[in-house]
């Protein structure tokens, strides 16, 4: 099974792609993690290690796909 990590910001375009693409995932190749980081903070440091440089966004098998443009990490790191 492939691990898919959703990141977020909480925001109204991050809110949507979690219900419209984290949703879509077949839960039989994926288990999906969804990170808020309004929720968890400290979790940034490890999205940007991963590629994250935009949310939302996800990381799977290592690679970051960004889905659309909600926020940049710096505007995610400024709004803590």
């Amino acid at each position: 099974m492939q691990k898919a990590t959703f990141y977020h910001a909480g925001c109204s375009v991050c809110l949507s792609a979690e219900h419209q693409f984290a949703a879509a995932l077949d839960p039989s190749k994926f288990t999906v993690e969804v990170v808020n980081f309004a929720d968890a903070p400290q979790r940034i440091a490890e999205a940007e290690k991963a590629g994250v440089v935009s949310v939302p966004a996800f990381v799977i098998n290592g690679a970051a796909f960004h889905i659309n443009f909600g926020a940049s990490m710096a505007d995610v790191k400024g709004s803590k």
